[in-house]
């Protein structure tokens, strides 16, 4: 695989990741803003299924199955031939799609103009609450000290 070719792997990684997690309501109001609503065909329309989610102790012990997620999957095609998949946590239709719309608009020339209206502001969004949350579970944090006796 190309450097070039590797870079674009990992930016659509990121952004799919970010998609995925991302709260639907925030997903859909930055959408909703967003002018361009591409016409398309689907491959697969909206679905919802099961997935195995894995963990391992302590990051770097054995895997083990950690139980079942819902998930919901769609993929769909523009009129220019960019294909788009989502694939989102639980049975949300309407997010599923919404990602695969976004998936494919970002491998097209609109792809910058996205960056900069949905995709930018939902990771600043999500950074935002995630420092909030932070920043309240520091704020409830116990300091244990002990003090020496001196019997020694």
């Amino acid at each position: 695989m190309s450097e070039h070719t590797e870079i674009a792997h990992a930016a659509r990684q990121e952004w799919m990741g970010l998609l995925a997690r991302a709260p639907e309501q925030m997903l859909m109001e930055l959408w909703g803003a967003y002018e361009a609503q591409p016409a398309f065909e689907w491959l697969r329309s909206p679905e919802v299924g099961g997935v195995m989610v894995r963990g391992r102790t302590g990051a770097t012990g054995a895997p083990f199955n950690l139980g079942e997620m819902t998930v919901t999957r769609c993929s769909l095609v523009l009129g220019d031939g960019a294909v788009g998949h989502g694939y989102v946590q639980g049975r949300s239709k309407p997010k599923a799609q919404t990602a695969a719309l976004i998936d494919a608009l970002m491998q097209t020339t609109a792809a910058d103009d996205l960056r900069a209206r949905v995709i930018g502001p939902l990771r600043q969004q999500m950074q935002d609450a995630k420092t909030s949350r932070a920043a309240k579970a520091a704020a409830t944090k116990v300091e244990f000290f002990t003090m020496v006796r001196g019997e020694d």
